[in-house]
């Protein structure tokens, strides 16, 4: 009798937790895939349609197009903002930086501010009308490249989403060096090693983990982007289509084109490819560090 009550008392620790975690999380995973097996037709209402919605979304050009876009979008953006954050993360950590604590403030308080606020922000900085560029070409008596183009404003977007999230990505890097062991940097002192060779011999394998952790967390990011080009719409709607994202793809689908069933479809697939994508790179950095 003590042994069960003892086998049940961590249920009472995990269980609310279990219950919070079945309720937002799994649920509502599980209902998004038993509406992608169905479908709602003008006649004939909704009826069960199995894996077709799955066939048609892998063959559907524009759910491709805009993951594309997404794979783009995390090719060349997710390295470049991993990339500043560290150098950030070694120049505060090198003690060498004068306000040093101003400044990691500074560069961490971008990622405080909502996402919709940063994106309204720098639209009104892109803007050659009333905006900051168009002052600058004002000023200059030249005509710059506008950043609200379709053929720029996924760049446009990339430093936006750079802008917010470098402190962030600092801020788990540079965590990591003030955890490293400082008799390592006094043994290298003592060798005669210099601040390259400190870098490239303690800091940066002390960093393999957490850049790790950084960049899936990224990848996620990257995979679930939304809220940048959704306000950007608003003020291009020429250079955003419906489909500029898998994300913004399903949003429209739902509350625009009504297709609930379609739009649970591409989530799911959008989920399952973020997952092998994440997991590759995870293997990836294992493999590496071991």
């Amino acid at each position: 009798m003590a042994r069960r009550r003892r086998s049940w008392g961590g249920w009472r620790f995990v269980g609310p937790f279990m219950a919070v975690f079945a309720l937002v999380f799994l649920a509502p995973i599980g209902y998004s895939i038993y509406l992608s097996l169905f479908r709602t037709r003008l006649i004939g209402g909704t009826a069960f349609v199995g894996a077709q919605n799955y066939t048609d979304a892998l063959s559907d050009a524009q759910f491709w197009s805009a993951f594309g876009r997404v794979a783009l979008f995390l090719a060349v953006q997710v390295p470049i903002m991993l990339f500043v954050a560290l150098l950030l993360a070694l120049a505060i950590d090198s003690g060498r930086l004068y306000g040093a604590g101003f400044f990691r403030i500074s560069v961490f308080l971008p990622y405080a501010v909502p996402a919709v606020v940063a994106t309204l922000m720098w639209g009104f900085m892109y803007g050659t009308r009333f905006g900051l560029v168009g002052n600058l070409q004002d000023r200059l008596g030249v005509t710059l490249p506008d950043p609200l183009s379709p053929k720029y404003v996924l760049a446009a977007i990339g430093n936006v989403v750079t802008w917010e999230f470098v402190g962030y990505n600092m801020l788990i890097l540079y965590s990591a060096l003030r955890v490293v062991n400082p008799a390592l940097y006094e043994a290298a002192a003592i060798d005669g090693a210099g601040q390259l060779r400190i870098i490239r011999a303690i800091k940066l394998p002390a960093l393999r983990a957490p850049l790790l952790i950084a960049t899936i967390f990224s990848i996620i990011g990257s995979f679930q982007l939304f809220n940048e080009p959704s306000i950007v719409k608003t003020l291009a709607p020429n250079a955003i289509t419906t489909y500029f994202t898998p994300n913004l793809y399903a949003y429209s689908l739902s509350f625009s084109g009504q297709q609930y069933n379609y739009a649970a479809t591409v989530a799911i697939i959008m989920g399952v490819l973020t997952m092998i994508v994440a997991y590759a790179v995870q293997l990836r950095g294992l493999r590496r560090a071991a």
